[in-house]
């Protein structure tokens, strides 16, 4: 029996690799003579590049850059084999750089993300691959497009300093100074979401919150947003308030669209691509998602819901493996064979999270199981 275990991370506990050890020490508890398939999985947000890795191959590069307060960071990337670099905007403009007390969207810049675009322009990359998952900002990827050498001004012509908020006094986007190397390079921004840039369903009322904004932050924010995409539409031609994607990461996909012609695509699409994941399922018998919730939100662009269709495409049980199950998730709507909860009902999450491994692999010790009594694996 042929198992494809294909898990995102499981947020704050286990790293997508670290999740699928986890299952496949368990697989092979239940059924020990199983031939395991380990496809570590991403949908463009952290762990994206260690699942590129996995994939490919390549190189992990560590570079100097600065977090979402401007101070320093070393950030870790990759260069696969055929030139390609892997950028986690999470290494240097992610939440997890913040304490609680700091986070502040207002203020916090994408500028270190692109800092890691111009290093892997130094290596020579062919094509760069960004995730915007687990971000600190609402900067519409203004402090990456002044990273990578765009001029942001107000009406006197100043600079305008870091973060989401001083979009609003911008009077004048200047492309004079853009690194010449981003028009021969193809820049694809890995995105799980759909959410446009401003509005009721845009990155300052959607994503603000969680990084820090008040209602009056959020409101700020989207009028900010707004003027950006304003002058962005005078000064480059592009409207970026009509973007499926543009408000991912706090709208650094619009400003990458600006900077450097970045085209906007599903990320669980890329990486399932670079893992060849659609043939490898073709060739198992039985297929083991997880990650750490699973909500209602699941079956929109996340990794788990993505491995289910290629399972159901090529007739294969799907097993998924949930840290967590929200009350809010339809069972009978879901895309799965068969689910099991990692966390025993009444355990406190700290206590759940120290015991993540143990938890997976018992959890995917029954998935397995099950899956072999009832004749599906």
């Amino acid at each position: 029996m042929r198992f494809v275990i294909a898990p995102q991370e499981f947020k704050g506990s286990l790293t997508a690799a670290e999740a699928a050890d986890a299952i496949a020490v368990g697989v092979r508890d239940a059924v020990p003579g199983a031939e395991l398939d380990l496809a570590p999985m991403s949908d463009g947000g952290p762990g994206l590049v260690d699942a590129m890795l996995a994939a490919r191959g390549g190189e992990r590069i560590e570079t100097s850059a600065h977090d979402p307060l401007m101070r320093p960071v070393l950030a870790a990337w990759a260069l696969l084999p055929d030139g390609t670099a892997v950028i986690e905007m999470a290494a240097a403009s992610g939440l997890v750089l913040l304490s609680t007390e700091e986070r502040d969207p207002l203020v916090a810049t994408t500028y270190g993300t692109g800092e890691l675009v111009r290093a892997a322009l130094d290596r020579h990359a062919a094509r760069i691959i960004v995730g915007v998952g687990g971000s600190a900002t609402v900067d519409a990827g203004a402090g990456a497009m002044q990273a990578l050498g765009a001029r942001l001004l107000d009406a006197a012509g100043a600079a305008l300093p870091p973060g989401g908020a001083p979009l609003a006094q911008l009077d004048r986007i200047d492309f004079s100074g853009v690194d010449p190397r981003l028009a021969s390079t193809d820049v694809r921004v890995a995105s799980d979401v759909t959410n446009r840039l401003c509005g009721p369903q845009g990155a300052a009322a959607i994503f603000g919150p969680q990084k820090g904004a008040t209602p009056a932050g959020v409101r700020a924010l989207d009028t900010a947003l707004r003027r950006f995409a304003e002058i962005a539409l005078r000064d480059a031609g592009v409207d970026l308030l009509n973007v499926s994607g543009g408000g991912a990461a706090g709208g650094l996909g619009a400003g990458l669209m600006l900077v450097a012609q970045a085209t906007i695509a599903p990320g669980f699409a890329i990486v399932a691509d670079a893992a060849r994941l659609d043939e490898r399922i073709a060739a198992c018998d039985a297929v083991i998602t997880g990650e750490g919730r699973l909500d209602a939100q699941t079956a929109f662009g996340k990794t788990a819901d993505g491995v289910a269709k290629l399972a159901r495409k090529h007739g294969k049980p799907v097993a998924m493996i949930a840290g967590s199950i929200d009350a809010g998730y339809d069972a009978a709507a879901g895309a799965f064979d068969l689910v099991e909860a990692a966390t025993p009902h009444g355990m406190p999450v700290a206590e759940a999270m120290r015991a993540a491994p143990r938890l997976v692999r018992e959890a995917a010790a029954r998935a397995a199981a099950r899956l072999q009594a009832s004749g599906d694996a």
